[in-house]
């Protein structure tokens, strides 16, 4: 047997290419290898050849997906005059806060009625605020560096800023912020208000709040003006609107356009007359 199989092995030896410089792997090299007598064949010189070995690496890193931030939210929060909006959105801002989330909070600069510096719910609640004529110019009022630590924003009165959509888009989906949006649905005529229900498409959660129809106590969803006046906006409280179900607005309506009617007639009664 020794004579046969020892021409075989030296033939099968004088075969392998020349890669002399390569060690056997052996089992000294695997310390778990279960038989320490065993010796391993060499390896083929293709399987550690140093273009496998970049190429193998390049794939990894071509693979390799970059660092993206967590992905943002958007909650809207709609309904009348008095409905609790503004205390709803208070309170979502304190939960965060108390969670260890950095807040910042927004209203327009055209709200005036209770100062600049804070956002004032009808029954007393505050809570500091940058007042603002546009939306866009958050990052630059409040900071760069601040407003990428920024983890959540509210904003109050939402239909008075034009750029309502295109923040609040950027924000969530760029930015991985989670914006909180209060304001009215609809108008004294019940139309649509601002751009509020132009970010409906891009929210996580609507809330439709209600309030207390003024002259009968039922739910009421819809804002009565108790003035003349006939513009859109016209920021005011309890002596401008109050809070009324359907069917309050319906007969209101009717007793106001009948109101403007008479004082319309008289007005130009006066002028004739003079």
């Amino acid at each position: 047997m020794k004579s046969i199989l020892t021409p075989t092995l030296s033939a099968f030896t004088l075969q392998l290419p020349k890669a002399t410089h390569l060690p056997l792997l052996t089992s000294k090299s695997f310390p778990c290898n279960p038989n320490p007598t065993t010796t391993l064949l060499p390896l083929k010189p293709t399987t550690l050849s140093p273009t496998c070995s970049i190429h193998s690496i390049q794939s990894r890193d071509v693979h390799m997906e970059p660092a993206t931030l967590p992905p943002g939210e958007i909650h809207v929060i709609v309904g009348p005059m008095f409905a609790g909006k503004t205390t709803t959105l208070l309170r979502r801002i304190q939960s965060e806060s108390s969670n260890g989330r950095s807040v910042a909070l927004i209203k327009s600069n055209k709200d005036t009625r209770y100062g600049l510096d804070s956002i004032v719910t009808h029954d007393g609640a505050k809570l500091p605020c940058l007042a603002l004529p546009v939306l866009s110019s958050f990052r630059q009022k409040f900071g760069l560096d601040a407003y990428d630590k920024l983890d959540v924003i509210g904003i109050d009165e939402a239909q008075f800023f034009e750029d309502l959509y295109d923040f609040c888009r950027e924000a969530a989906d760029n930015d991985g912020k989670t914006v909180i949006v209060a304001g009215l649905d609809g108008d004294y005529l019940r139309r649509s208000f601002g751009s509020v229900l132009d970010i409906i498409p891009l929210a996580d959660s609507v809330t439709k709040l209600t309030s207390r129809c003024e002259l009968c106590g039922k739910r009421a969803f819809f804002t009565l003006r108790k003035t003349e006046e006939a513009q859109t906006e016209l920021i005011g409280g309890a002596d401008v609107y109050m809070p009324v179900c359907r069917k309050h607005y319906v007969s209101g309506q009717v007793v106001m356009e009948a109101a403007r009617t008479v004082l319309e007639s008289q007005n130009v009664q006066c002028v004739s007359y003079a």
